[in-house]
């Protein structure tokens, strides 16, 4: 279950469209999974500078708490409001209504420089 119209990270953090616009970032399907029922997010408010590698929020599951590492360094545009009540839908739907912020990228080409699908594949099966 790894889109191939994404890009993605080492960390497991998957990054969604490009081009000069924000980025939607979430955590794959295999993250989520490793993590089981997730409990809590705590995200950046809107504004935040965050840095390509950095932790920019948690999350708590029932059996650990994990950092959430920004894939790109740029400016928080927006954060998924609806986790803070419903969490669990990163287990759902992490491709879609589980994701985490939105990031305008300082560099937008760097999106480019992020895993393809083919990559991450290989790091998981490994």
């Amino acid at each position: 279950m790894i889109p191939e119209d994404l890009r993605y990270t080492a960390e497991h953090e998957w990054v969604s469209g490009g081009g000069g616009g924000p980025v939607r970032v979430g955590i794959t399907h295999f993250a989520q999974d490793a993590l089981g029922d997730i409990v809590y997010v705590q995200l950046p408010d809107p504004g935040a500078v965050v840095a390509a590698g950095e932790s920019l929020g948690e999350i708590e599951s029932t059996k650990s708490v994990s950092e959430i590492y920004a894939p790109l360094s740029g400016t928080v545009a927006a954060r998924n409001e609806a986790l803070g009540d419903t969490p669990e839908v990163i287990n759902t739907d992490p491709y879609g209504a589980g994701w985490l912020v939105e990031i305008t990228p300082d560099d937008p080409a760097a999106v480019d420089g992020l895993l393809s699908a083919d990559a991450y594949r290989e790091l998981t099966e490994s």
